[in-house]
């Protein structure tokens, strides 16, 4: 199958690489020359505008940080709607129901299908090939993308026939990744200044009740280390604790804890940067507890 990738950066790059791997042909596009390299170098074409992209691709995948950056590759002069291959339009960005509504309807008026697909697992998932992939659309559609899907990891779960089922299901899944590693980190640094070795700590939680993916995956490899490179920005979970907030509440339900983890995501980033990687937020809590895990591996 011939499809587009618009974003290949920390997560596209990845998820770009598995649909060549898998021997599709590809198109990309990327503001980052550096991001396409790699992949032009297998051999992958590349477009000189969203709109260019969309004229060579009936199936054109995206994958951006911001809202602001996915709004500006449809809308602009030369942006997606402009294109006249395109049929169908796969987001794998975190950007909520009201988003991706405003985008099906501007595609429905073209005759495009969008397939909504974030996807969770982080950059290491994703060059793995293990990513949670989380879908929503028209039934067809989304049959017609499924062996392209399928490569980017082992889970694919339909969450409904609507554009923005999927969304929910991944917003509900990040704050509860948001919360876990809150969490974490003031539990472990509480833990390691009590004396406790922190590798203890891991094998005895990850085989109790407290255990989580954070305990599994970011933790020994990202804090542990102390390397703080899980490959995500802060100001992108920000985004999506808040647009989990906004559903929540749009739906009435109570967001006391996520308001509670917002507050503290919101002051890691006074304290270093909203470009500082997520797991920063560990760095954080031991910053305010004088004192600083060790590192064991």
């Amino acid at each position: 199958m011939e499809a587009g990738f618009l974003g290949v950066g920390a997560m596209g790059q990845p998820m770009a690489t598995k649909l060549l791997d898998g021997g599709h042909q590809l198109t990309v596009l990327d503001l980052n020359p550096d991001a396409m390299r790699p992949l032009l170098e297998r051999q992958a074409g590349q477009a000189t505008s969203p709109k260019d992209l969309a004229d060579r691709c009936e199936v054109v995948f995206v994958s951006l940080p911001t809202l602001n950056a996915f709004r500006g590759v449809v809308f602009d002069e030369n942006g997606l709607l402009q294109g006249g291959k395109m049929k169908i339009l796969v987001n794998t960005c975190t950007v909520g129901v009201k988003f991706v509504r405003e985008i099906e309807a501007a595609m429905a008026a073209k005759g495009v299908t969008i397939v909504d697909s974030p996807i969770s697992g982080g950059p290491a998932g994703a060059w793995a090939g293990k990513l949670s992939v989380m879908v929503s659309g028209d039934p067809a559609a989304v049959e017609q993308v499924r062996p392209l899907l399928s490569l980017l990891g082992p889970t694919l779960t339909v969450a409904g026939d609507k554009p923005g089922a999927a969304q929910i299901l991944k917003l509900t899944n990040n704050i509860m990744f948001a919360v876990s590693m809150v969490v974490s980190a003031e539990a472990f640094t509480m833990g390691a200044k009590g004396g406790v070795d922190p590798e203890v700590m891991l094998k005895a939680i990850g085989a109790g009740t407290g255990n989580n993916q954070v305990l599994q995956t970011m933790f020994p490899r990202n804090i542990m280390t102390r390397e703080f490179n899980f490959g995500a920005a802060l100001h992108i979970l920000m985004k999506d604790i808040d647009l989990a907030m906004e559903q929540g509440e749009e739906l009435g339900v109570p967001m006391w804890l996520c308001q509670t983890a917002r507050l503290i995501y919101k002051h890691t980033i006074f304290a270093h940067s909203a470009n500082a990687d997520i797991s920063t937020v560990v760095r954080f809590i031991e910053n305010n507890a004088g004192f600083e895990m060790p590192k064991t591996r």
